[in-house]
């Protein structure tokens, strides 16, 4: 299970320019959620050779500049809830403030690791001006600039150091699945539905994690977890923010497995948050089945048909419309079982390996009749391509230009490789490298 580290504070302190600092030194950026939220949210960073996810809880703040104690309150409740470390960060020029000393209170009871972090430390005096936020009584106090990177390297040691070790389960070759989606949408009566058991709600224990429960199954010969993260309620004081909290039960759910299943509320359509989780599912390379449950009470099936909605979903998820999309009822216990069985599918055609030969035998005639367009006059030529050997499936294919070689181009030979292999619900990469 990945580690998540929370990035808290009042307004202006610096948490959105730590936060990209931290997320984009890393070679791979995962893109933010966009339309989560305004702001960006959530990114993957990297150091020493560990990965940890990271939050940037001030992503989500509506409101100006000038915001009230009470949101603060809010996002600071739920980082103690769901990050591993809390990076609390402070202004070292402004020195201590009422707010800071009120996000230090809140902070003080939770059992979690937490650092103190005095941004824009870039001269000798407000290195010493720092040193009063040990006052806080929070511990170590560490000096950064997030703007020029000064002192990060040093609270990144620290930081790996105080993680909790995350506990490596015996990787089981059975798909691991995720039931995500908008709050609502169905996904505790589609797993209580799926596994017959009505799960009663893990009541709230102090000081335990309340991640996503892995369950095993077999169901019709077939084998797989399940990731759940409905059985776990929603507490009273975070309630008011939702949909962040929901996505970020999504990022868990989606970090811990290999396949995703999508649950659409069709009454409410395929709506900006489920197109959130569906792009969170893709960047993360996982393998994905939307299901669109309460189609039973879709009243007027005429005018209202299943590929007319089909069609609005993949218009919504394109360029990566190579999706299965299942219409279900979980109350009638419709489809529920094919979901399972495409999950299975989706997870096979997810860990297939093509043969170099097989590849190139294919792929080159196709590339020599339609060989990506020259630039500046240069002539670009493909001579190899072959799989990688990653957990989901990347292409590198090898060009005397390989810089030159543009977006478009890559998508018509993704589309190629769709054609010839079934790589249904499964994003693929496609690099291009110096031959």
């Amino acid at each position: 299970m990945g580690n998540i580290i929370a990035i808290v504070g009042r307004p202006n302190v610096g948490k959105s320019t730590l936060f990209n600092r931290l997320t984009e030194n890393r070679t791979a950026i995962v893109d933010s959620v966009s339309g989560v939220t305004r702001d960006r949210l959530y990114g993957k960073a990297e150091w020493a050779g560990h990965q940890f996810s990271v939050i940037d809880t001030g992503g989500y703040i509506m409101g100006s500049d000038d915001v009230f104690e009470g949101e603060i309150r809010k996002q600071v409740n739920i980082a103690i809830e769901e990050a591993n470390l809390i990076l609390f960060l402070v202004d070292a020029d402004d020195g201590i403030t009422g707010m800071d000393e009120e996000v230090a209170a809140l902070l003080r009871p939770s059992k979690k690791p937490i650092m103190v972090v005095a941004n824009k430390v870039d001269n000798a005096m407000r290195q010493t001006q720092s040193a009063e936020f040990y006052s806080l009584g929070l511990g170590e106090v560490f000096n950064i600039s997030a703007n020029n990177g000064g002192g990060t390297g040093e609270m990144l040691d620290a930081l790996i150091e105080k993680l909790p070790i995350t506990e490596e389960e015996e990787e089981l070759d059975i798909p691991k699945i995720a039931v995500i989606g908008r709050p609502n949408a169905g996904k505790s009566s589609f797993i209580n539905a799926i596994t017959g058991v009505n799960r009663n709600i893990v009541t709230d224990v102090a000081g335990t994690t309340r991640d996503a429960i892995n369950t095993r199954y077999n169901l019709f010969g077939k084998d797989f977890i399940l990731v759940d993260t409905a059985g776990i309620r929603k507490k009273s004081k975070v309630h008011e923010n939702l949909e962040f909290y929901s996505v970020l039960r999504s990022v868990r759910a989606i970090e811990d497995s290999d396949i995703c299943l999508i649950i659409v509320d069709a009454e409410r359509g395929f709506e900006g948050q489920d197109l959130a989780i569906f792009s969170l599912a893709e960047r993360n390379r996982k393998g994905i089945v939307v299901l669109v449950n309460k189609w039973d009470l879709i009243e007027d099936k005429e005018t209202n048909t299943a590929k007319e909605f089909k069609e609005m979903i993949q218009s919504r998820i394109a360029p990566f419309t190579d999706v299965p999309v299942i219409f279900m009822s979980v109350l009638s216990k419709q489809r529920i079982y094919k979901a399972v069985e495409e999950a299975v599918a989706v997870y096979e055609r997810r860990s297939q390996r093509i043969p170099t030969s097989k590849l190139n035998e294919l792929m080159l005639p196709i590339i020599e009749a339609y060989p990506p367009p020259s630039t500046k006059g240069k002539v670009l030529k493909i001579k190899f391509c072959t799989q990688l050997p990653t957990r989901s499936p990347a292409f590198a294919f090898f060009a005397n230009l390989p810089q030159y070689v543009k977006d478009p181009y890559k998508r018509f030979l993704e589309n190629k490789l769709r054609e010839h292999f079934n790589f249904n619900g499964v994003p693929i990469e496609i690099y291009m490298r110096k031959k």
